[in-house]
């Protein structure tokens, strides 16, 4: 803490700290969870966002549900947003997309900065094409996170492929938007396998019933959506299609709950392309799963002692599932 403070002091003016973390292994979980809540004790008005690695649904360690529950938990009493990339989701990426046959960590945190470097990049301020905004951090949490209850995000890149692959193709704004708008409400990760038979629901129309988490094929109701263009001709990129009110939630209108930043530089080497932050339903089915594996081994005892010797009580754990429960019942309720 006073390597960050004296960090701190360097600032003209602090907008807030970028925490970068796993969420399920041990140290860094552990830690990075017990870093934010020192950053949020020392300077409370500072926004905090983390930006926090999904394990792998068919795990690396064994106790890593109960990590991931112990850390959310945590953050969700003092993170104002969690910006998530699960494993699964990036691996796949890099097998479909990128054409690697065999992915290794470098692999992955290639995809991952990409991700994060089409969100962070330098893009205009609203007020025309002449000042770079000065507060990203700041202004993509103004955009998304407008209820401290909802403070999950999830990151969608298009197009993302190969340099082979990239250098005999070609893109046109309203291609691009249209799969990203597509990915965005069946909930797909990647362009490649979008479900084209999701639909939002009828305006003026209540939806059919509650998000239900063991639904297959489900509409992936938004609170709010962040779109970042690049490129070329992106004055005349349409995003009307993403101020559908059917697209959100029914207490925030479209006015707030949509915004667009842009800019003409390319990004790498893509001529056009479009990234997506969303505040959206898709993180309840890989979240609900993680708490129903953790109560499963809490309910048999499961390795508890290995928490116990160090201070964690089981009220701990109850606190936390009591947490993330309403959580998953919070978004499923949109």
């Amino acid at each position: 803490m006073n390597l960050i403070r004296k960090e701190v002091e360097k600032c003209e003016s602090l907008s807030g700290f970028f925490i970068i973390m796993s969420m399920a292994g041990g140290t860094g979980s552990g830690l990075g969870a017990f870093v934010t809540q020192n950053l949020q004790d020392q300077y409370s008005s500072a926004l905090k966002m983390n930006q926090i690695i999904w394990p792998y649904g068919t795990g690396e360690v064994i106790v890593q549900n109960y990590n991931s529950i112990l850390t959310l938990s945590h953050l969700y009493r003092s993170s104002d947003a969690l910006l998530v990339h699960e494993n699964d989701a990036v691996h796949k990426i890099c097998v479909k997309l990128m054409n690697i046959k065999q992915v290794s960590f470098c692999d992955i945190n290639q995809v991952l900065a990409h991700q994060l470097g089409s969100v962070f990049q330098p893009t205009y301020s609203g007020e025309g094409l002449f000042h770079y905004r000065r507060n990203p951090l700041g202004d993509l949490m103004e955009n998304l996170v407008p209820h401290p209850e909802f403070k999950m995000l999830g990151v969608r890149n298009i197009p993302q492929m190969s340099e082979n692959s990239l250098a005999y193709s070609t893109f046109t704004w309203a291609g691009l938007l249209k799969h990203l708008r597509q990915m965005l409400i069946s909930n797909a990760k990647m362009e490649e396998g979008i479900d084209w038979q999701v639909r939002p629901p009828l305006s003026g129309l209540p939806p059919l019933g509650k998000m239900s988490v063991n639904k297959e094929t489900h509409f992936n109701t938004s609170i709010a959506n962040l779109v970042i263009l690049r490129g070329k001709d992106v004055q005349s990129a349409d995003v009307g299609a993403f101020k559908d009110p059917a697209l959100y939630t029914s207490w925030l209108e479209p006015v707030h709950a949509f915004s667009v930043w842009k800019t003409q530089r390319a990004f790498r080497k893509y001529e056009k392309s479009a990234a997506l932050v969303s505040n959206s339903q898709s993180l309840v089915k890989p979240l609900d799963m993680i708490v129903g594996k953790a109560w499963n081994m809490f309910a048999s005892r499961a390795y508890l002692h290995q928490y116990t010797k160090f201070g964690i009580e089981e009220e701990d754990f109850l606190d936390s599932f009591t947490l993330l429960e309403q959580v998953i019942a919070s978004y499923c309720n949109l």
